[in-house]
């Protein structure tokens, strides 16, 4: 029987597809490729096939992506963008070893716009692999992940009264996890996606001071935004602990926001799943609530 094969099934987007991918087709029509097999006891125990496959070790990838009639590639967390690059490579030579009919991979919003290049870099040379691989293909560039912005860092903002920045008024587009997740499985669940590229966007976005004020609204107490230079934004962050490597990252972030390279919005995800997406607003409201 040929099978749905989603790999990174353990982490957090991963385990987030396989529930509602489960909603959709059966058990058995599944398999997880994944490190760590005894990690994933919990798939085989719902009736779906766990195969060992390791972006760390190509060889494996072939066998675990072997009769697959779709195959989820879930990119790789990894610090440097040349080593990820290539795992992801290696999984697409793998793919087209294996015979699979169908490829999604989780790509990033807009790397055709020049969004945020720490990560964009990667996905669009992994897009162009893709295209060149001669394989069918449905690419789901994800926005950011609204998790990211909706964390413990809140509870901070709301005790200092102020978010410093040095993003400006610059849009950002983030979604749920959850919302990219019900996107992939649906797709997977479907026909009639070969070859496309979706934006799973959300169609609304938000600057830092509707962070503030959202923040406001929730917590009863007053919170504002202050956008600084980035050599003021970067002292504040490396003397408040945040590691200097770190800040740097969120430095660039800021910047990209800034030139309005993370705030594109689009209906691909609303039209895919049947709603809006979850809205920062609601995110916040839940966070600080449960």
């Amino acid at each position: 029987m040929s099978k749905i094969v989603i790999t990174g099934a353990t982490g957090e987007l991963g385990q987030l597809v396989v529930q509602h991918l489960l909603e959709k087709v059966p058990a058995n029509q599944i398999a997880v490729s994944v490190r760590n097999v005894e990690k994933a006891s919990k798939f085989a125990d719902q009736g779906i096939e766990v195969r060992y496959g390791d972006y760390d070790d190509p060889s494996s990838l072939e066998k675990a992506f072997a009769g697959a009639s779709k195959l989820l590639l879930i990119s790789t967390p990894q610090d440097d963008s040349v080593v990820r690059i290539r795992k992801h490579v290696d999984a697409i030579e793998a793919a087209k070893k294996a015979g699979v009919k169908h490829l999604l991979y989780t790509s990033f919003a807009a790397v055709d716009k020049g969004a945020f290049p720490p990560l964009g870099d990667v996905h669009s040379a992994t897009e162009y692999t893709l295209r060149a691989s001669g394989l069918s293909t449905t690419i789901l560039r994800n926005a950011f992940y609204q998790e990211v912005f909706v964390n413990e860092s809140l509870q901070s903002f709301v005790d200092s009264g102020v978010i410093v920045t040095s993003a400006g008024k610059g849009k950002v587009n983030t979604v749920e996890r959850n919302d990219l997740a019900l996107a992939a499985a649906t797709v997977l669940a479907g026909e009639g996606h070969e070859d496309k590229v979706y934006e799973l966007a959300s169609s609304e976005t938000w600057n830092y001071d509707e962070l503030a004020n959202i923040l406001s609204d929730v917590s009863g107490k007053n919170v504002t935004h202050q956008s600084m230079s980035d050599s003021e934004a970067l002292e504040r962050m490396v003397n408040s602990g945040v590691p200097e490597g770190f800040a740097h990252f969120q430095i660039a972030l800021y910047n990209s926001i800034a030139d309005g390279n993370e705030g594109n919005a689009s209906s691909d995800l609303e039209d895919l799943i049947g709603r809006k997406p979850t809205s920062i607003r609601k995110s916040i409201t839940h966070f600080f609530n449960k």
